[in-house]
């Protein structure tokens, strides 16, 4: 077995989706004919075309306009579940997924309808396809701090469901910080912190991420690699990175492959995972990720097999489970290798 062909069998882990940027235009149509929903495109193909990004807010004014076809609780399920049912051909074991409550109450749809659909996409896809899944409910942070306190608080019935936290949208001139109280008000329940950092924003802003709402992942984080001391630092607390490639040479933060920090984080001792962000809008889930960083950025056998470890390793998964994960992937490579 080659490793294209490993890369493409082996367990995978997945911790930076979401679910909003796996909707599909033939879905998008579909959900949109289901709920009577005009749509400015003439066709998948039409839209499909469109997703031509210059910056990461070209791409978000596309995404929260295709959130407009989400409606109802089957809307949520039959979305969660098609990423799902994809996410298990490849061999995804586990899956961490973002959702952005407050793009769809803003639009006047019921929590209820957000957090039921798919939390019982989760329990469907755990149950009939092997996968287990986290959910992670973000703030948008484009909008006031007190809002995302707001939405903390009405989301209190489905807390204790969920794996964390996030904060995702807009970077530029929105820094960690704002959410400072909000996520001390999450962790004080318990909850998982993560945040997107040092994507479109600087290096700064991931600094503030780790100090300022004490997250324990940083989402992207590729602009880490313009501060030394920060490398240093993500290396030597083993702070994971869920790095997505397509996505940022989509968005423009990387002009191509070859000039991606990943390898080079990654052989800087950095925990680098490697995931696909919004799929739908980017040209390629994990599989497509990974094969692509490893074609482009002349990754080793072992650098990907380590890549793949990450992700397990960097999980919220309760130890017993990671650990049989953790087994079935080592085993995997062993047996192929031999």
């Amino acid at each position: 077995m080659d490793l294209e062909d490993r890369i493409r069998r082996m367990p995978k882990a997945e911790l930076h989706l979401h679910l909003e940027g796996t909707l599909e235009p033939e879905l998008t149509f579909a959900l949109a004919a289901r709920n009577g929903v005009r749509l400015p495109y003439a066709s998948p193909e039409a839209l499909r075309a469109a997703y031509d990004f210059g910056n990461l807010q070209e791409f978000l004014d596309l995404y929260y306009t295709g959130c407009g076809v989400l409606l109802t609780e089957r809307d949520f399920f039959d979305l969660a579940m098609a990423y799902f049912t994809r996410a298990a051909a490849e061999n995804i074991r586990h899956a961490e997924v973002f959702f952005d409550p407050q793009a769809h109450s803003a639009r006047g749809v019921a929590l209820e309808a957000v957090f039921d659909g798919f939390l019982a996409a989760a329990r469907e896809s755990e149950a009939c396809l092997g996968l287990s899944v986290g959910l992670i409910m973000c703030f948008l942070r484009h909008l006031d701090a007190a809002e995302g306190m707001a939405l903390l608080k009405q989301a209190a019935p489905w807390l204790d469901r969920l794996a964390g936290v996030g904060l995702d949208s807009s970077e530029r001139d929105h820094p960690p910080a704002k959410y400072r109280d909000v996520f001390a008000a999450a962790r004080a329940r318990g909850l998982n912190a993560v945040a997107h950092a040092g994507e479109e924003g600087p290096p700064d802003y991931v600094w503030s991420a780790l100090r300022d709402l004490a997250v324990t992942r940083i989402d992207h984080g590729v602009r880490s690699i313009e501060d030394a001391r920060l490398v240093a630092h993500l290396a030597e607390r083993a702070v994971p990175l869920t790095v997505c490639p397509l996505s940022n040479i989509k968005l423009k933060v990387f002009g191509r492959m070859k000039d991606h920090s990943l390898a080079r984080l990654l052989r800087a001792g950095v925990k680098v995972t490697i995931n696909s962000d919004d799929p739908s809008y980017f040209g390629g889930y994990l599989t497509d990720n990974l094969l692509a960083s490893w074609r482009g950025l002349a990754l080793t056998e072992n650098e990907v097999r380590a890549i793949g470890r990450n992700a397990f390793e960097a999980s919220f998964l309760p130890a017993e489970r990671k650990a049989a994960l953790l087994a079935d992937y080592d085993a995997f490579w062993a047996s192929s290798v031999a």
